[in-house]
């Protein structure tokens, strides 16, 4: 496979995770990173990173928005539950597994 098709089969799959979670408003950050060490904020931090790569300036703001497909504070009004105390324990203790970028502000 070239590089060019690689890179495009790479953006459909990430188009189409980006078009299953603003559908599924329903699962929250803290499960993603407690699960999978990585949620919609990683997703567009790696994005921004893409951008800033490319030489091209990208605010956290339009980042967050091309992956929450609307403006961040909408989707939090909108959707996002304060985390349980269980899923505040959780995510500590799976702090070590969390991506890297989700450590950087």
């Amino acid at each position: 496979m070239d590089q060019a098709t690689r890179t495009e089969l790479e953006a459909a799959a990430f188009r189409g995770l980006i078009e299953h979670l603003q559908k599924r408003t329903d699962v929250q950050n803290i499960d993603l990173m407690n699960l999978a060490g990585f949620c919609r904020n990683c997703l567009a931090k790696w994005y921004r990173a893409g951008a800033t790569a490319k030489g091209i300036d990208l605010s956290d703001d339009a980042a967050r928005q091309a992956v929450y497909g609307m403006p961040y504070s909408e989707w939090k009004a909108k959707h996002q539950k304060d985390a349980s105390p269980e899923q505040k324990k959780t995510y500590e203790a799976t702090k070590p597994l969390h991506s890297a970028i989700s450590r950087e502000p």
